[in-house]
């Protein structure tokens, strides 16, 4: 609350605060080249078997008159297999007899279309046929590298400070990201683009947390979507590197670069203000304090200073003496297991789902480029919807009604022909702007159901299950190279099942939310109480992407994120939706 205060006094969202604000939303730029540059470095283009007598520089495709002497037909595509050849001698006389040969042969060798993609990972290193799984596990590790990230930078940065855990993973970034781009094998490449992962939480979890510190709780909605935004932008971009950069190598290489860029924020970028008080360095933070006031022309009144210094000790021997709650605590009462198992599900489902589509532009059809920049350009107005109805329609209304939506979405697309692709990618591209609002939307929700002393367990358990569906997503897309629209109608039928189980969740707009397990318990069997105010100025939206995409946050920065100006109208529920946790899984 005292910190809140000062910020009234620092003039809300004033000039110092917004230019600290932009320079750390442009970080999610770089963040999103580095999630979504898979896309691009592991595309696996067209491809045939190489038969024995052809070199090297063969042709793709091969004349289709000779496919039918080269290759068997794969029972399950039903198309000529990419994975075997007859077992000929293919000579003059054979070509010309037109007979097949009986006998079947697997492929050791392949030829790549490269009209699309000049390299890729893919073409490089073979992992096609019974080596497609590497493709899938590489990004399946990158999220196991972004689980690791969120954990361990979030801890390092509770221990060691905002700032300089904000310069190390943006050194270890740009190191590992070039180590990746020219790693002389799968498995460096796979190591180095882990730890890539594992950066994009340090950079821009602390980029986030120290930029929403310098907002006041009225404008944190709109900050949070907007910083969310600044990571589609990056989405986008990255579809303009992959359109001049045409070989794989140079491509990661070009999108870590600009990274370095961000070292120079060392001079400009303060640490956290409210780390500072919470680590027992008043003077420091109050010189911060002091600084933003005569930037922004304005004074801080001492007495509000010296009120900050003595509500954080306070603070601080509430949380020392305060049990720390066990996840168990969830389990064991009926009401509460089963709304925490309904929000794990609906976490892993727009996790699995977002993740998916996103990575699976290239097996949309048509022009993959021009499909990967649509299912960036998506995020803007599913972001900007939640800005205008999150407040107004509730949250379980907007969660079940956009991932309902979304499974529609994809579900229908089951039922175009194969000659309408253009179909295909307008359905998938309008699941994906639904799943985006629905995953903005899950993260507010599901902080609301749980109990204040639960809360911030309750929120790294959901965590975990996103991260688990972001892991397995890319085995899914693996599934489109049998049917092309198996992973869309995987992800509708999850998708549609995860919304209408999201109504047996009770509403929490304008509601008095659980403080003790006792509450959360009751919260939903019986009629809660209406909080007047439309109730959300403190609540922070993430979103799937990336948008990560997911935030999670600290114990301290929960609570900085949460607390609202003293008790006017419903604010009292935005103060409890965010008030404190130790969630470090997300983005």
């Amino acid at each position: 609350m005292g910190y809140d205060d000062i910020l009234q006094h620092l003039g809300g969202f004033g000039r110092y605060q917004r230019r600290i604000y932009v320079l750390l939303c442009l970080p999610a730029i770089s963040c999103a080249f580095h999630k979504l540059a898979g896309v691009f470095l592991l595309a696996a283009p067209d491809y045939r078997c190489r038969l024995p007598y052809e070199l090297e520089n063969a042709t793709y495709p091969m004349p289709d008159e000779r496919l039918t002497l080269a290759y068997p037909i794969d029972t399950l595509t039903g198309k000529f297999s990419t994975c075997n050849y007859l077992d000929a001698n293919f000579t003059d006389d054979y070509w010309a007899g037109g007979t097949p040969a009986a006998g079947v042969r697997p492929c050791n060798h392949w030829v790549y279309d490269r009209t699309k993609f000049e390299s890729s990972t893919v073409t490089d290193w073979d992992m096609v046929c019974d080596r497609n799984w590497l493709r899938a596990s590489a990004d399946s590790l990158f999220m196991v590298g972004v689980m690791l990230g969120s954990i361990g930078f979030g801890y390092l940065s509770d221990k060691y400070g905002r700032k300089p855990i904000f310069f190390a993973s943006l050194v270890l970034q740009v190191i590992f990201g070039v180590l990746a781009g020219i790693a002389p094998e799968f498995l460096t490449y796979t190591l180095a683009r882990m730890v890539v992962g594992a950066t994009t939480s340090g950079v821009f979890l602390v980029a986030y947390v120290i930029a929403m510190e310098m907002v006041g709780p009225s404008d944190r909605l709109y900050a949070g979507v907007v910083c969310m935004m600044f990571f589609s932008v990056g989405y986008m971009l990255t579809a303009a590197f992959a359109y001049f950069i045409h070989g794989w190598r140079m491509l990661q290489i070009a999108l870590t670069l600009p990274g370095v860029l961000f070292l120079c924020y060392w001079l400009f970028i303060p640490e956290s203000a409210r780390w500072l008080l919470s680590n027992g360095r008043p003077t420091e933070a109050i010189t911060l304090i002091e600084k933003i006031a005569k930037c922004n022309k304005l004074t801080v009144p001492q007495e509000a200073l010296d009120k900050l210094v003595e509500e954080d000790k306070a603070q601080q021997q509430e949380d020392t003496n305060e049990p720390k709650p066990s996840l168990l605590d969830i389990f064991k009462h009926p009401n509460l297991r089963r709304k925490a198992m309904l929000i794990f599900f609906d976490w892993f489902v727009n996790s699995l789902t977002y993740y998916g589509l996103s990575w699976n532009t290239n097996n949309l059809g048509g022009n993959p480029l021009l499909n990967f920049v649509i299912s960036g350009a998506v995020e803007i107005p599913a972001y900007s919807f939640l800005l205008v109805t999150l407040n107004r329609w509730g949250r379980r209304t907007i969660l079940c009604g956009c991932m309902i939506f979304a499974g529609m979405m994809l579900l229908t697309t089951m039922a175009v022909p194969a000659s309408q692709q253009w179909l295909i990618v307008v359905l998938a591209m309008l699941g994906k702007m639904a799943i985006t609002s629905s995953y903005g939307t899950v993260y507010v929700f599901s902080a609301e159901q749980f109990p204040t002393v639960i809360r911030n367990v309750a929120l790294g358990a959901s965590s975990t299950s996103a991260r688990v569906g972001g892991i397995l997503a890319p085995y899914f897309n693996l599934l489109g190279d049998y049917w092309q629209p198996l992973p869309l109608l995987i992800f509708g039928a999850l998708a549609f099942v995860g919304g209408v189980l999201s109504l047996l969740l009770p509403e929490t707009h304008n509601q008095k939310l659980p403080e003790t397990i006792a509450d959360g318990e009751n919260f939903g069997k019986h009629k809660t109480v209406p909080v007047s105010g439309t109730g959300t100025n403190g609540s922070m939206v993430a979103g799937g992407g990336g948008g990560d995409r997911d935030v999670e946050h600290t114990a301290e920065e929960l609570q900085v994120l949460s607390k609202p100006e003293p008790a006017t109208d419903g604010e009292e529920m935005a103060s409890d939706t965010l008030k404190a946790g130790e969630d470090k899984n997300k983005y």
